[in-house]
């Protein structure tokens, strides 16, 4: 029996609205309406297509424009259109605040763990309303992110000569309000080295769901806990779109290093760490 055929969601964060185009040459597009599952409607269109050989689908989170808000997003929508789709992997990007000094705008980051500070979003599939969801789930996030993954991003940026910190924990707000100042330096007193407003629950409903992920995660400001420094959506824009021909390269890259490689066994053991009761 040979192994599992790889195929890879990659979900486009703020900066990377329209993946598809920056991406893929030869697409097939799925309208969201008939990507529509038992949770609603996806953020976008799903586009189909390859890179290296490798099956991949494409998903803008907040949708073509940035129009969805953090907390609008349907991330169980999402989630699900992409294993319906039958991803085996989710590879996302996302702009977050640097809490670190040594985290500088521009900079790359692969997160290894997170705190969730989200209140207002549907953060399980196993809520009592799904068929295919039932029961009661208890899934484990540590690692809250896949280490085979994130040692493969950092093996891209390294061919790429991207620069890339592997490693930080990344605090998820709500959003879309940006921090306090005060709310800014207790997230740095907790250890947090990035903030950001869309990991949580996508990482967890991503396991739920029995895919890798991992997130390339660029700091596009200090958040405000910095002196003379104050983030605001225009700059963070700014400093993402200046760095999007690094991102795409480094998707790129990515995905076709995850391609030469067999994850049977560490999608077998991700199955295997969801204790479900029924």
């Amino acid at each position: 029996m040979g192994r599992r055929r790889v195929k890879i969601g990659i979900i486009g964060g703020s900066g990377l609205e329209d993946p598809a185009n920056q991406i893929l040459k030869s697409i097939t597009e799925i309208n969201r309406e008939d990507a529509k599952n038992e949770f609603g409607l996806p953020s976008s269109n799903l586009y189909l297509g390859t890179i290296s050989g490798v099956d991949v689908v494409l998903l803008s989170r907040h949708g073509p424009g940035h129009k969805v808000s953090p907390t609008n997003v349907n991330y169980r929508a999402n989630i699900e259109a992409l294993r319906i789709a039958g991803c085996t992997h989710i590879l996302a990007s996302a702009a977050c605040g640097s809490l670190s000094e040594s985290i500088d705008r521009g900079q790359f980051v692969i997160p290894d763990s997170f705190i969730d500070r989200t209140i207002h979003r549907k953060n399980t599939f196993y809520d009592g309303t799904s068929e295919y969801y039932s029961g009661v789930c208890h899934v484990p996030m540590e690692p809250a992110f896949d280490p085979h993954m994130s040692t493969v991003i950092k093996q891209a940026a390294d061919k790429l000569g991207i620069s890339i910190r592997k490693g930080g924990t990344l605090v998820v707000i709500e959003g879309p309000r940006f921090s306090s100042k005060a709310e800014s330096n207790m997230y740095r007193l907790w250890g947090g080295h990035l903030i950001g407003m869309t990991a949580c629950p996508e990482a967890c409903l991503a396991k739920e769901a029995g895919m890798l992920y991992a997130l390339v995660a660029m700091a596009t400001d200090y958040d405000c806990w910095k002196e003379n420094e104050c983030v605001n959506a225009n700059e963070v824009v700014k400093i993402f779109k200046s760095n999007v021909s690094k991102v795409t390269k480094l998707l790129v890259q990515t995905v076709e290093l995850i391609g030469q490689q067999n994850w049977d066994q560490q999608i077998d053991d991700l199955h295997v760490s969801i204790i479900l009761f029924y």
